[in-house]
């Protein structure tokens, strides 16, 4: 499947797996690969934000799901870890999803290569509690105009 995907698109599944090791998780999951695909400065521009400001309310919805189990991220003082983890090279559902979606459009299209864009689109077919969906929900992002502004971009 990866060999249909352009340098650009499999950067983004690679920085994915790097996005879910920096934040601590066992597998890849939706949330990472649209973190990863914001830091695509031209994706981001399309969608209307930057890579600064996706991480800025990844970690927001991170604090307020500590928050809701009584954690406060200010009270917890740990230091940083200096031991290697598993690496997070398996995939949840969601992103496995999004991943089939991001081929669905390519396909559509006829297009011979998988470019971020697919991935974009296939990303904005998530609904909530999906871990990506509900991180566009927290952007000023409408997901509407970006689809369409990503379908003329075909």
């Amino acid at each position: 499947m990866f060999e249909r995907f352009a340098g650009e698109a499999r950067a983004v599944v690679e920085d994915a797996l790097t996005e879910a090791e920096r934040r601590g998780a066992v597998r890849i999951a939706s949330d990472h690969l649209l973190l990863a695909l914001l830091r695509n400065e031209e994706i981001a521009a399309a969608a209307g934000t930057d890579a600064a400001a996706v991480q800025m309310a990844a970690d927001q919805l991170d604090r307020d799901a500590l928050a809701a189990i009584g954690v406060s991220v200010s009270e917890v003082q740990l230091p940083p870890s200096t031991v290697k983890g598993k690496r997070a090279t398996r995939m949840t559902s969601g992103a496995k999803e999004v991943l089939k979606g991001t081929l669905g459009y390519a396909a559509a299209e006829k297009s011979p290569t998988i470019a971020p864009r697919h991935m974009l689109l296939a990303l904005l077919d998530r609904k909530e509690p999906d871990p990506a969906a509900v991180l566009l929900a927290a952007l000023p992002v409408d997901r509407g105009e970006l689809r369409e502004r990503l379908a003329r971009a075909a």
